[in-house]
């Protein structure tokens, strides 16, 4: 079926944009005059090389083509109200194909591996390649799962492929959607994803708690879904970082990306690691790169409950997006910016857009801080301390770890359904009176301490357990008691070594752990202390660890486990913090390239 759809009031969503479109139009040596309407072609089918058809809707400017065309892959149904929103691409000249997945909606074939979307990307572009209505010049958006697809698509290397924008993407299968760099499972992601996208639309919609605490875990498919799912259930049989994950990883295959690539992520967000990790290893080989990380969320639309950034920290994606898709699909004449990557970084307490161009940041000064306490560091009413210079031998912490207990998720970088886990810089104070959380505290600070990059936690434990779980979270606290989240993480000891084996522990032995505890871009500001949270759960982000020898994934019996944090001369414990040196006063206006992204974001 075509219709006809003209550009009215009721594209609210549009309306905050105009005024940065304006200047990114203002650009643009000769715009071309933009169609007042466009042509919407509904369930257009593209045959595989499989035979398969995946269903698109298909909207082209009312004018004489051919045009560059945007493709967007979703298995989100394509009728969707956010996903049919790109269609206004199609009023700023560009043909744009809005495609259900394989096996989604209106798509023929079944939907499984994520490895699928390599294949039917590919194929999908070399269709829209040969309709009369497209010049051959094909761009990708999206994102999530839709921004997954483009690092998919762009890794067969198709030369129609001109460029991609994903947003909250990540690049490896393994530690973005299912495991944590310490090797715990992702257990609300997971679960929350399947529950709320595989159920059948006939049946009834569970509560969390009715499904979350489900063991097995290798079963908790049919308690989320009332299916049994090879997407969780191989997977869960893969804990370890094996030939399974290779084969899934666009971060091993991004050397075959050579096309220009502009992406967003949020520092609360659980794929911004990877989406930093893609723009370091995209810009150490010369491929066209800009980055934005942002104080967002996976959905960029939503607001913290604890903290408001500013106006600064609103994106105006559609803004970017356009600008970008000009630049490589238009062959606008904008200036080239790209001489070397650009990675525009909010960093958050001074509330500012900054423009770097390498992550890590080369000035880094790596800073340890020392735990240290007389025993008692339980609680925020505890004596646990963090001393930026080793003090002294002092005797270790203890604490009683039960998974029937677990210290409940509050805030950090979290997908997706914010309703279900809220993310972000979130309260840690409920979470620090429970007696299974060691709390860490500096000195007030007198100056403003800048800490950009990955944060770490290397301690020394020991455990009556054969396998257990540790946690590290960083937490900035204000002079008014608020202790608000700044990133965290976890480690599974048997992954202590290497997550490619597990090794498991012998009780009472102390051992060096190193906690992968997620990157931010954060200042603590005078007046504040800095605080480091340690426990052994943070539950239903990361499933619990049962504290068996046995697989986690097939383990019903909860142990109870005796845990010990040392910090003494032979076994000195630390947080390391990835500090950056004062600069002078930072201006946009020293910035041109910056000053320009800026007000393209509409910031002030």
């Amino acid at each position: 079926m075509t219709k006809v759809f003209p550009l009215r009031a009721r594209w609210f969503w549009a309306v905050p944009f105009v005024p940065a479109l304006a200047l990114v139009l203002g650009a643009s040596a000769a715009p071309r005059e933009l169609p007042h309407s466009a042509i919407e072609h509904d369930n257009v089918p593209a045959p595989m090389r499989d035979g398969v058809k995946l269903m698109a809707d298909v909207f082209l400017p009312d004018g004489r083509g051919p045009w560059p065309a945007i493709l967007i892959r979703t298995p989100y149904n394509r009728r969707s109200l956010g996903t049919r929103g790109y269609r206004m691409f199609a009023l700023r000249g560009y043909a744009v194909v809005v495609q259900d997945v394989r096996g989604r909606y209106g798509s023929a074939g079944r939907f499984g591996s994520i490895a699928q979307e390599g294949p039917d990307g590919n194929d999908t572009i070399n269709w829209i390649a040969r309709q009369p209505w497209s010049d051959g010049r094909i761009g990708m958006a999206g994102g999530s799962y839709l921004g997954i697809v483009q690092w998919w698509a762009a890794v067969q290397r198709n030369p129609r492929l001109v460029t991609i924008f994903p947003m909250v993407s990540g690049d490896d299968e393994y530690f973005d959607r299912f495991y944590s760099p310490g090797g715990a499972l992702q257990l609300g992601h997971r679960l929350i994803w399947l529950h709320e996208n595989l159920t059948p639309f006939e049946t009834p919609r569970l509560s969390l708690a009715s499904y979350i605490d489900h063991l097995p875990l290798m079963n908790a498919d049919v308690a989320a879904t009332t299916l049994k799912l090879d997407m969780w259930r191989i997977p869960l049989q893969h804990p370890s970082y094996d030939n399974f994950w290779n084969r899934l990883s666009i971060r091993r295959s991004l050397g075959n990306v050579n096309i220009p690539v502009c992406s967003m992520g949020g520092w609360f967000d659980t794929y911004v690691a990877s989406d930093l990790n893609a723009f370091s290893l995209l810009a150490r080989r010369g491929v066209p790169i800009e980055t934005w990380i942002g104080p967002w969320a996976h959905n960029f639309g939503y607001r913290f409950m604890s903290l408001d950034f500013g106006p600064e920290a609103r994106p105006r994606t559609r803004a970017l997006q356009l600008a970008w898709f000009d630049r490589f699909l238009k062959r606008s004449g904008m200036p080239s910016d790209h001489a070397e990557p650009i990675l525009h970084i909010f960093v958050m307490g001074t509330n500012r857009w900054r423009e770097e161009h390498e992550w890590p940041l080369a000035r880094t000064r790596y800073t340890a801080l020392y735990l240290d306490s007389g025993g008692q560091a339980n609680t925020s009413l505890g004596d646990g301390e963090l001393r930026f210079q080793f003090g002294h031998d002092s005797p270790p912490d203890h604490f009683i770890y039960n998974p029937r207990h677990p210290v409940p998720t509050t805030g950090g970088a979290l997908c997706c359904d914010a309703r279900l886990m809220p993310p972000g810089p979130l309260d840690q104070r409920e979470v620090e009176r429970r007696r299974d959380v060691l709390v860490y505290t500096s000195s007030v600070l007198r100056e403003p301490l800048e800490v950009t990059g990955p944060v770490a936690a290397t301690i020394y434990v020991a455990t009556s357990a054969n396998d257990t779980d540790f946690s590290a979270k960083l937490v900035d606290l204000a002079p008014d008691g608020h202790a608000l989240l700044v990133t965290d993480g976890i480690a599974r000891l048997r992954y202590r070594m290497s997550l490619l084996k597990s090794v498991l522990v012998k009780r009472q032995t102390p051992y060096q752990v190193h906690i992968d505890a997620g990157v931010t871009s954060w200042v603590f500001l005078p007046g504040h202390r800095i605080r480091l949270e340690v426990s052994s759960s943070n539950f239903p982000r990361f499933d619990r660890n049962l504290n068996s020898s046995r697989p986690n994934a097939e383990e019903t019996h909860m142990n109870i486990a005796s845990q010990t944090v040392y910090h003494s001369r032979r076994y000195p414990s630390v947080l390391v913090l990835p500090v950056i040196p004062q600069l002078r006063s930072f201006s946009a206006a020293a910035h041109p390239h910056l000053q320009r992204r800026l007000g393209d974001m509409g910031a002030h």
